[in-house]
């Protein structure tokens, strides 16, 4: 087919003269992949990388993480949204205009945090959203413009696949997904953080010019191909909601299983980045072939896979691998159903960029839901319980594979999971478990969606009805701070981990307890330092620590989360605080830099800061530990609280002791049989040789120094990993 003559001033140069760079198929087809691969592996290479660069300020939660995750949301819907405008009005001066996008934020490059930036006291999302917004802005809207624009721009080539361009869709999402398995086993664990904004400038430069390729040979077909385009095909606005309500459920999914982890495991990149991993592995399934077979085997294995779910929900298992493993299946089942409807349902391509446009609103809306407005409405996690209703409603109805399982062999099932379900609850649960699972063996053949919205109505009832011993429940950007009483204690947990307790009585505000017992570690420190005017604690939790205090001593609390404050300071729930001899001083924000700030010198630094079951990374580094000991008195030393399900992370701060010429001992410490207010805990105290001596014998050992050293631009959890 001969190509017209074009006049046009803004038109880009050909490549090689005559017609035939876009006809030798082969060759375009590859240029177009790998310019959709590099985009995509930018977008998703550069969000855990940033997430890298404001741990430190807002302290290490994962809700840093799904705010992040809104953000890039939100700002792909505008960039699909610019995409399906400028395809569709801008005509033959697109690919110009294009070109210009994305060549534009070489200018920001290498990305960096602005410099005088902290979190202050804004609040955290919001300063988390502009933050990323001067970082990373520009750049992210750029590659977010160019999946449906190269598809696009595919679509009006004439290349035997040009009808069909989702494979293009399916290419980018596999280098998403390398992105995001190549930052926490490669990157994150061979680059610091200017080495990695370094490589990423590198690759974007690359993807630049094969915009620019792809924009030459779209310049040369597209004014031929569009004579001859068909008009679009006509969409039902009843169509498009179902597009925006099965992107909705999976992004809603995403963030909730996320902060379900984090909650439950480790605040960490690696547990947030999984989910996110699965997400787009489910794309690269659903749209990598056109196939619109449907799998009831895999949605009846979500519907039954969400009891399973629920179980863990209601009581947390003791194994790493029971809550990672089941959660991130049942998701990755739940996100494939939905984006494999989408697959079936995908328009013609002259409806490419509004398809996406729309599926990034529901992908938006999904995340703002999560991260945004359910944080600020719900009190707990709901989100995720809810975001597993709609995901039970999504499944196609009527499901096969419950059509051609006998009722009796369904019902078993359902009653044994359900048995379980009541083992791990409680057994005054029992009548509306069996009531359920009667439904269950009564109506699996006609009405299988009635039995998805009952259980998962249960569930949402469950975690939003909180048991009667709870007294206090308030959620911040930092988690959920649950209050429960019994006959013996009070107690504070913050997702599932015990952030201390006070016992019952008159003597329970001045006796130290948990973690901080006069039998533990906390108690030896105290014992062998008499000196010790002023104490720091980064980590406020119910305050025990200040049950120690005397007439005199001055005890500095470093917390981030007003809810733990407001919590440590009620009397009428922990009296530690008002009940302390010692002068007791609360400053807001993150510890380390509060630390940094201090005027004092302290005798006793205390770090005991934890994002769900574990320190955050920040707060142990080599530049951190630096800034702790500036801060000692001449005697002085840190003690660091280290107890944890999933990580070692002793040889991590020997290896950081031995580079800073101090001296670090460690101990476990097993309550003794009838020991009733102490909790078995691991404690490190560091400090120059003479300090430590003087603090420990013969129950303290020494930390091996061969642990991989973190610092600010280096840190890899797979390495302590103790599982």
């Amino acid at each position: 087919m001969a190509l017209l003559v074009d006049d046009d001033p803004t038109r880009l140069p050909d490549l090689v003269d005559g017609e035939a760079p876009h006809r030798s198929g082969a060759g375009v087809r590859m240029l177009f992949t790998t310019a959709s691969f590099l985009g995509s592996f930018l977008l998703f290479l550069v969000q855990p990388m940033v997430a890298r660069f404001l741990l430190p300020v807002v302290g290490g939660s994962s809700s840093l993480w799904n705010t992040a995750m809104v953000f890039f949301q939100v700002l792909l819907l505008v960039g699909y949204t610019y995409a399906h405008y400028s395809t569709t009005r801008f005509g033959r001066r697109q690919p110009v205009t294009q070109v210009a996008v994305v060549a534009l934020p070489l200018v920001t490059l290498p990305i960096a945090l602005p410099d005088g930036w902290v979190l202050g006291t804004q609040t955290p999302s919001i300063w988390v959203l502009l933050t990323l917004a001067v970082m990373v802005g520009l750049p992210f809207f750029a590659l977010s413009t160019s999946s449906p624009t190269l598809q696009r721009w595919f679509s009006l080539t004439d290349h035997p696949a040009a009808d069909d361009p989702y494979f293009l869709y399916a290419a980018g999402n596999v280098g998403s997904v390398l992105a995001l398995l190549g930052y926490p086993l490669v990157l994150e664990r061979t680059l610091s953080l200017d080495q990695q904004t370094r490589f990423w400038a590198g690759i974007y430069v690359a993807f630049v010019a094969a915009t620019v390729a792809c924009a030459v040979v779209t310049r040369r077909t597209n004014r031929a191909i569009e004579r001859t385009r068909e008009p679009a095909e006509p969409i039902a606005w009843a169509r498009r909601g179902r597009w925006v309500l099965w992107a909705f459920v999976p992004s809603a999914l995403m963030i909730g299983v996320t902060g379900h982890l984090a909650a439950d495991v480790a605040s960490f990149p690696l547990l947030w980045v999984l989910p996110l991993l699965l997400y787009l592995t489910t794309f690269v399934i659903a749209f990598g072939k056109t196939s619109e077979r449907r799998s009831p085997i895999l949605d009846l294995a979500v519907m039954l896979g969400s009891i399973t779910v629920a179980v863990t929900i209601v009581r947390r298992p003791a194994g790493l691998a029971v809550i990672v493993v089941v959660h991130l299946l049942w998701f990755f089942a739940a996100a494939l159903v939905a984006h494999k409807r989408l697959a079936a349902d995908r328009p013609t391509p002259a409806r490419l960029t509004e398809f996406f446009s729309l599926i990034s609103v529901g992908g938006a809306l999904g995340g703002v839901f999560a991260s945004l407005v359910a944080p600020v409405v719900f009190d707990t996690v709901l989100e995720y319980p809810i975001a597993i209703v709609l995901a039970l409603l999504v499944v196609p109805q009527p499901v096969e594979a419950m059509r051609r399982t006998h009722p009796l062999a369904l019902a078993t099932l359902a009653l044994a999971v359900l048995g379980a379900f009541v083992v791990y609850r409680q057994l005054a649960l029992a009548p509306a478990l069996v009531a359920i699972a009667a439904l269950i063996a009564a109506r699996p053949l006609r009405r299988p969606e009635l039995v998805a919205a009952v259980l998962g109505l249960a569930l949402v009832a469950h975690v939003a009805v909180p048991p009667s011993n709870i007294v206090f429940q308030d959620r911040s950007f930092f988690g959920v701070s649950r209050v429960s009483t019994t006959a013996q204690r009070t107690t504070l947990v913050s997702g599932t981990t015990v952030h201390g307790y006070q016992m019952a009585g008159a003597e329970g505000p001045t006796t130290p307890t948990s973690y901080y017992a006069h039998s533990g570690p906390v108690g030896q420190i105290m014992d062998a330092i008499d000196d010790r005017d002023t104490v720091g604690v980064i980590g406020l939790g119910t305050g025990t620590v200040a049950t120690y205090g005397r007439r005199g001593d001055q005890y500095v609390y470093f917390e981030i989360d007003p809810v733990v404050i407001d919590v440590a300071t009620t009397p009428e729930l922990f009296g530690f605080l008002s009940e302390s001899r010692a002068a007791i001083d609360i400053r807001e924000g993150d510890g380390r830099q509060g630390v940094a700030e201090a005027d004092e010198s302290f005798d006793i630094l205390f770090v005991d800061a934890f994002s769900s079951d574990a320190i955050p990374v920040h707060l142990i580094t080599r530049e951190a530990i630096d800034d702790y000991r500036t801060h000692l008195s001449a005697n002085g030393v840190i003690a660091i609280h280290i107890s944890n399900r999933f990580f070692d992370l002793g040889p991590v701060l020997g290896r950081m002791a031995d580079e800073l010429g101090l001296d670090a001992r460690a101990q476990l410490h097993t309550p003794e049989a009838g020991d009733t207010v102490a909790e078995k805990s691991r404690w490190v105290v560091m400090g120059p040789a003479s300090s430590v001596a003087s603090v420990t014998d013969d129950r303290w050992s020494p930390l091996p120094t061969d642990g991989p050293l973190w610092t600010d631009d280096y840190s890899n959890l797979l390495a302590v990993l103790d599982i």
